[in-house]
């Protein structure tokens, strides 16, 4: 990432989207056409930029412009800046517009509220009060610490997969609905997409992309057991689920430890069954000291849970 002390420049630099614009259209004749503004003012806008910062940010030729090394680490770390600042603005119209009622649920393709929704006809019976507002976010590692480590502030709940060491490492706390079984993604194209169900041994000969172990008991498990009984399948440890482990999962035909939940993350992408007993905790992650509206949800969950 970049500095702290740059990234709170870009935070409030208008020059920054420009400079975007200018990358991706990689003329500043093009780019002044969709802004909407003159070339030379768009010119000058990248000058200030690169001078404020420090950084040569393009490589000028006959044949247009290409970004710098500089220009492309700050491309990727400037879409995630502003993509973090819109955010922060929706989550702070939110709290601004917080009613003594209503639960303002985090969603992402990764943590998707399909299950609270279509438990709620169940829960307005016990909380009639109550209503949900949905506030999305980017399911980034930077995001993640930070929002569960402050659930209850700007996002009261969150639904996705947990235990106790990743509730201690993210310092929140969690409510489990159900157990989830383990799962595997495939790529529509993979060998193994025909399937409707697999077997261990379908896994053979495979990379299978885990968690890295120590993210949670329920995924070492299985890999002890894979490791010890079934070595001819290549484990992948990575870090993160997001977007990205989905795309290299499609893109490299390798095999994504994955849940039934997150079937709609990515279109290229089946979640299929496979024929272990290996399941993961999923429920609502929440503060460790809950508003009252919050555990009144939580303390509604086993009466529902039973409808």
């Amino acid at each position: 990432m970049i500095y702290a002390e740059r990234a709170v420049i870009l935070m409030y630099n208008p020059q920054l989207e420009t400079f975007i614009r200018v990358a991706d259209a990689g003329s500043f004749n093009k780019a002044a056409e969709e802004l909407f503004i003159s070339p030379p003012a768009v010119i000058k806008q990248i000058n200030l930029l690169e001078a404020q910062l420090g950084l040569t940010l393009f490589v000028r030729t006959h044949r247009g412009l290409k970004l710098t090394e500089a220009g492309k680490s700050l491309y990727q770390d400037a879409k995630y800046v502003i993509g973090y600042c819109r955010e922060s603005v929706e989550r702070a119209r939110a709290a601004m517009q917080k009613e003594e009622n209503v639960i303002r649920i985090g969603t992402s393709p990764m943590t998707p509220v399909q299950n609270m929704v279509d438990l709620w006809p169940k829960f307005q019976e016990y909380c009639p009060d109550i209503k949900f507002q949905m506030i999305p976010f980017e399911n980034t590692p930077e995001n993640a610490r930070e929002i569960l480590k402050n659930l209850g502030k700007n996002i009261d709940v969150i639904a996705g997969i947990f235990d106790e060491s990743m509730l201690n490492y993210r310092q929140c706390s969690g409510t489990e609905l159900c157990r989830v079984p383990l799962c595997c993604a495939v790529s529509v194209n993979h060998r193994l997409a025909k399937k409707k169900r697999l077997t261990i041994q379908d896994l053979y000969g495979e990379n299978l992309l885990l968690m890295h172990r120590g993210w949670s008991h329920y995924i070492d498990l299985l890999r002890d057991d894979l490791w010890t009984n079934h070595y001819n399948i290549h484990i992948v440890d990575f870090d993160f689920y997001s977007l990205e482990i989905f795309n290299r999962c499609e893109n490299s035909n390798d095999i994504l430890i994955a849940i039934e939940n997150w079937k709609t993350v990515h279109p290229l992408l089946k979640i299929l069954p496979v024929d272990w007993n290996y399941t993961i905790p999923f429920g609502i992650l929440h503060a460790p000291e809950p508003s009252k509206t919050v555990q009144r949800f939580l303390q509604a969950i086993p009466a529902v849970m039973e409808l």
